[in-house]
């Protein structure tokens, strides 16, 4: 036998109906019927919707409140309590009713309604009324007046994308800037440039950090570019973009209201139809965070590098330590920061994946994959903000240059042939590093021994320092080379 419910139980529900039948309530929730199935529905993951999106949520529904007064379309008393309940909304005083899984129906219509369940409740209980009644505030006619869930959230979502970019940008700026920093300070460290992970040519270690920081600053200013799109929105053009059931003054107000509120300048879309369909701007969006992504995955990836070693690797640097790198290598220190960005990195080419695979996931007038949108490119904004801050403050601003290996491995190193071309030629300089490596000589010596040229010559020629920017061909060196009888008996064996 099933036990009976207790008095106390029973009197812990409060039952609403809705077109499908009666709902069981808990009675002190401000959430009604539609929250309650959505929540016996989805119980997929522990993932919750970002702050930021809250807010957005509060926004849209103030501002409509504030615009369906204006044009009377709700009264003044109801307007009123309904914004106050939104207030409170934005406060974190209902944070345990909106708990809905991201995981959840298309389109986000469960988080709409839970939060326009949630201020009729509370806007009745101002008014005097109780929850469950929803008289005189009804979540439908009054708080989602003039809105449907398929422009309600899709703004939502913009405005929370701008509203995190505020936090993004202003990092991003600061991490390029410790690079630039970081490029000031090792400007006169000569060493081996690589590529293809083999000696190349020389540079200095401020090159390669100015580098950086300029990878940085262009991503920077691609996503702040990308996320301009985000400010053309479809609010007020409610099921499908055609305005139904909205006052003709509507989405122009609606726009003005949201603008002031968010203190972000919105655009009402010409074409409000295919906002609600076509998902691009989130793309675009996606795009411009998966180009940073990269950059701290390249970047990790050759600061790892640099730091190889300390005895067996390249060593060129010294990266902060910040925790020990073994349970079973004592004395091991890992490059662990820069692991953790590139591992950020990743999880952000994964978001945007998924971010394009469901904006192409639309069908005729609507996209309903929404929730999982708004859930990766949030994640994605979030995790860079904070790897960002991580990256700059627990590496780059404490890294440590080692002089003393970059002039030892670029000393060793075959890399200043290349200065040798314009004098010796391709060829023959190509056939003089092989026979430094053959016959273990390093090169300078190598080329003294041969007597090509004098050494206050070979010295200029080679020097690091003058090899690391563009320098014009002294060619009364080059004809006096190529017509040193050595260098021709050398041209001809």
């Amino acid at each position: 036998m099933k036990p009976k419910k207790s008095a106390t139980s029973v009197n812990q529900d409060r039952t609403e109906t809705d077109v499908i039948g009666k709902v069981s309530v808990p009675r002190e929730a401000y959430y009604g019927s539609f929250t309650a199935r959505a929540l016996q529905n989805f119980k997929i993951s522990n993932l919750k919707a970002d702050p930021s999106f809250k807010l957005s949520l509060a926004q849209i529904k103030i501002a409509a409140a504030q615009t369906n007064e204006t044009l009377g379309e709700i009264g003044k008393k109801h307007a009123g309590a309904i914004i106050k309940a939104a207030n409170e909304f934005v406060s974190g005083k209902f944070d345990d009713q909106f708990t809905l899984d991201i995981f959840q129906a298309g389109a986000g219509t469960p988080f709409n309604m839970n939060i326009n369940e949630i201020l009729a409740n509370r806007g009745n209980e101002l008014l005097g009324g109780k929850k469950g009644t929803y008289s005189p505030i009804t979540p439908n006619n009054h708080v989602n007046w003039g809105q449907s869930s398929n422009d309600v959230i899709p703004t939502a979502i913009r405005l929370a994308a701008l509203i995190k970019a505020k936090d993004l940008l202003p990092e991003l700026e600061k991490l390029s800037k410790s690079f630039f920093k970081k490029g000031e300070e090792f400007k006169k460290i000569l060493k081996v440039g690589r590529t293809h992970l083999q000696d190349a040519v020389p540079i200095t270690l401020g090159q390669e950090f100015q580098a950086y920081g300029s990878a940085i600053k262009r991503s920077h200013d691609y996503i702040k570019q990308s996320f301009e799109h985000l400010k053309e929105v479809a609010i007020g053009g409610t099921a499908l973009g055609t305005g139904i059931t909205t006052h003709p003054k509507f989405r122009p107000l609606m726009v003005k209201n949201l603008s002031a509120l968010s203190k972000i300048r919105l655009k009402a879309t010409k074409y409000p139809m295919e906002l609600s369909h076509n998902m691009n701007a989130f793309v675009m969006a996606s795009n411009g965070l998966r180009c940073l992504a990269g950059d701290l995955i390249r970047i990790s990836k050759d600061l790892r590098l640099l730091a190889s070693g300390p005895q067996g690797a390249i060593y060129e640097i010294t990266l902060p330590e910040v925790e020990p790198g073994s349970s079973i290598m004592p004395g091991k220190i890992n490059p662990s920061i820069v692991e953790c960005a590139t591992m950020i990195g990743l999880q952000v080419m994964g978001n945007d994946h998924t971010i394009v695979l469901a904006a192409q996931n639309s069908e005729l007038e609507l996209n309903v994959m929404t929730p999982v949108i708004l859930h990766n490119l949030l994640w994605s904004i979030e995790i860079l903000t904070s790897g960002s801050i991580m990256l700059r403050r627990q590496c780059i601003d404490g890294i440590k240059a080692n002089r003393t290996q970059c002039q030892k491995l670029l000393k060793k190193s075959l890399c200043l042939a290349t200065g040798l071309s314009p004098y010796l030629g391709y060829k023959a300089t190509a056939q003089l590093v092989k026979e430094s490596l053959q016959k273990e000589i390093p090169l300078k010596e190598l080329l003294k021994a041969k007597n090509f040229m004098a050494d206050q010559d070979l010295e200029t020629i080679l020097s690091a320092e003058k090899l690391t920017s563009p320098a014009p061909t002294d060619q009364e060196l080059k004809v006096k080379i190529a017509t040193n009888k050595n260098f021709q008996k050398y041209l001809k064996a």
